[in-house]
């Protein structure tokens, strides 16, 4: 499948986190390679996640270890990860263009929410401090670690407490479970390729495919006014 050159339209975005609205790249690589560490396999670039990063996520970890994984390897892969991740994320900005973006889509009246697999009760207050609660409709983390995985159930309960069609709706993120979300339940989606997986698999869904939040939102304008 080749990328679609057919642009979605909506009123409404759901913003990704992680890789989209924060530059943390260099974090989930420093965290990929404290698992390595423990597990005693070689570190790894962005280039070699990227190359192998998917769903669900264990595979990619075989991959990396090169070795098979046991429900008592994911737990303390889980561990070590988000230890790692933690004590690096005071160091990740914002993309770029992010406060820009979000800003100017707000104030043109239009809306949009934030919906994550990172933890609620940490992504709520690390998007208050960095200026922007005020432009989300809605900000949803993953409140129950045990339900985690695939997106799309949790898009979905996202949509129905806004109270936003997902007709209407518009999933920017980037990777492909982003896209599946969005499929799912019906809505459009953008990828970008800010984040932890390369563009041959971001196309590879079908997906419109941009560089850069400012070039979601002049695509989506542009869609809106055809």
């Amino acid at each position: 499948m080749t990328e679609s050159t057919i642009v979605p339209t909506g009123h409404h975005i759901v913003w990704d986190w992680n890789g989209t609205l924060l530059a943390d790249n260099h974090a989930v690589v420093a965290a990929v390679n404290a698992v390595c560490t423990a597990f005693g396999a070689a570190h790894v670039d962005l280039s070699r996640w990227r190359s192998v990063f998917g769903r669900p996520l264990w595979r990619a970890y075989e991959k990396v270890l090169d070795r098979e994984i046991a429900q008592r390897d994911w737990a303390r892969i889980d561990r070590i990860y988000h230890e790692a991740y933690r004590e690096l994320l005071h160091t990740c900005e914002l993309a770029a263009d992010a406060p820009e973006v979000l800003r100017g889509w707000w104030s043109a009246g239009r809306s949009q929410s934030l919906l994550s697999m990172f933890f609620h009760e940490e992504l709520v207050p690390l998007v208050e401090d960095f200026g922007l609660s005020s432009v989300f409709s809605r900000i949803d983390g993953l409140r129950d670690p045990a339900v985690g995985g695939s997106k799309a159930g949790h898009l979905v309960a996202h949509l129905d407490s806004l109270g936003v069609a997902p007709s209407e709706t518009v999933v920017v993120g980037d990777v492909a479970d982003d896209a599946s979300a969005a499929e799912w339940a019906g809505a459009g989606c953008v990828l970008v390729t800010t984040g932890v997986m390369s563009r041959e698999a971001l196309e590879a869904t079908g997906h419109p495919v941009v560089d850069s939040l400012g070039e979601v939102v002049e695509r989506l304008a542009g869609a809106r006014a055809m």
